[in-house]
């Protein structure tokens, strides 16, 4: 099954992508995951995209597209994969079309995980984290006991300025790709605010097992 997951920064992708994989045996390709493996082994794809960021420069979509091609050709790919992070923009998704179409192979859903901006930046700016356990907690939907009230802080990246300058690169670039596959018949929404992880898992699975 070839899949991809789209959502919002803070919708909750991360959780819901560990059950897709482990219920359906494939891997999640992430962009972020491909990029650090291939810096890490010193590949040429990585020695070329180290020598972009090195100097400060934007990376191509057509290396990225490359790094991807490679890793979906892998033999853990083969029945089937989850990505994510990519495509980010309409050039990369066809792009991804045309490598697809190389490999005889299509995508089966594109999955949107759908939550309301007002509702990510109540969810992003009220997570507090304990320093010592790394533990994760919410001051409204899971408040930590009031031992550790004063020792949680809140992460630099968890502030509503910097999720609405996330949210408005995933409005420009990103959200064009819904109408782009809703087009083509592979936009499956997915209620994603309301109700437990495990009954947006549920949602997701009755999709993808119909």
């Amino acid at each position: 099954m070839d899949l991809i997951f789209l959502g919002p920064p803070g919708s909750g992708k991360g959780t819901q992508a560990k059950w897709i994989v482990d219920g359906f045996g494939i891997p999640q390709v992430s962009t972020g995951d491909i990029i650090r493996a291939a810096i890490r082994e010193g590949t040429e794809l990585g020695q070329e995209f180290k020598s972009y960021t090195d100097a400060g420069k934007l990376v191509p979509d057509e290396l990225v597209n490359r790094m991807v091609a490679d890793r979906l050709s892998r033999d853990d790919c083969k029945p089937g994969f989850l990505l994510d992070g990519f495509p980010r923009t309409v050039v990369q998704a066809e792009a991804l079309d045309a490598l697809l179409a190389e490999m005889s192979r299509a995508l089966d859903h594109v999955l949107l995980l759908e939550v309301a901006d007002i509702v990510l930046l109540e969810r992003i700016t009220g997570r507090r984290s304990d320093p010592e356990t790394g533990r994760v907690f919410h001051i409204k939907f899971d408040p930590p006991p009031p031992e550790l009230a004063e020792r949680v802080i809140q992460r630099s990246d968890d502030t509503a300025e910097v999720l609405n300058k996330r949210l408005e690169e995933y409005h420009a670039k990103t959200a064009p790709l819904v109408p782009y596959y809703e087009g083509k018949g592979l936009l499956r929404r997915i209620e994603g605010a309301k109700g437990t992880p495990e009954e947006i898992r549920d949602r997701i699975f009755a999709v993808l097992e119909a």
